[in-house]
């Protein structure tokens, strides 16, 4: 296993409910790296939330070394500093096809299934108090996903994982699914049976599944109640936090 010292304060800010904090924390845990988190929904950040992610996103990672935002960099900061457990494939041209496959997930992926889809149906009500977006939704519905599904039936592997061990592809793939699942989305098996399988495969690893507590929990409480119920549940919650209480819309368009 993996050794990590336990001197070593790392602090994770961001929600687990965010498929790109989810990333990083499973990550850290694969490489059995202790963290505290502050979970902050990004919208609820402070004015002390702008110094650390001037983009107003997360996930931010927090150490004696680095305050970096992005969960890309975040993870490739990671495998640097802790190479072992790799959470990327050795050979050149893996590693290029695993990047690829993280960008696919981060980008085209959270655009769809997050901005177009679960924020239409959990992050509009839950936060603004808005309708969702009925031709947005249908779009994503009749089009987007069937589509970013298309293209991962062809991609994905039949069984297991994508290079043999799990990998941050399969991590930022499979993230985006579970967001799904928050709105009530599930892949049909019958007309993408790799990808259900892949899903179901990634998603009940013990990296994973370790987080469906707190998941459950931040989905079924008030956000504003999110840090105490957290820490009553035994989540590793930091002292303070750069959350604020009055929500704040992202400097970039979504």
């Amino acid at each position: 296993m993996h050794a990590v010292s336990s001197m070593i304060s790392t602090r994770v800010i961001g929600s687990y409910v965010s498929p790109y904090v989810r990333k990083v924390l499973v990550c850290m845990d694969i490489k059995r790296i202790p963290y505290e988190l502050d979970p902050i929904v990004p919208f609820f950040g402070s004015d002390a939330f702008d110094q650390v992610s001037p983009l107003r996103r997360v996930p931010v990672l927090v150490d004696e070394w680095v305050a970096i935002a992005d969960s890309t960099v975040i993870c490739e900061y990671l495998e640097e500093r802790y190479p072992q457990p790799a959470l990327f494939p050795r050979e050149p041209q893996l590693r290029a096809r695993a990047r690829w496959l993280e960008e696919f997930a981060d980008s085209r992926m959270g655009e769809v299934f997050i901005w177009h889809y679960f924020n239409q149906l959990v992050i509009k009500r839950s936060v603004w108090r808005e309708a969702p977006d009925d031709r947005v939704l249908e779009k994503a519905r009749a089009e987007e996903i069937p589509s970013i599904l298309d293209y991962l039936e062809r991609e994905l592997p039949g069984n297991g994982f994508l290079f043999g061990a799990i990998c941050v592809a399969d991590v930022s793939i499979a993230s985006f699914f579970r967001n799904a699942q928050f709105a009530g989305f599930e892949v049909d098996s019958n007309r993408w049976p790799k990808t259900a399988s892949f899903v179901s495969h990634v998603l009940n690893h013990a990296s994973f599944a370790a987080l469906r507590p707190y998941e459950e929990l931040c989905l079924r409480t008030r956000i504003s109640n999110h840090r105490e119920a957290l820490k009553e549940a035994g989540a590793p919650i930091s002292e303070d936090t750069v959350g604020g209480t009055a929500p704040r819309r992202g400097v970039m368009a979504t």
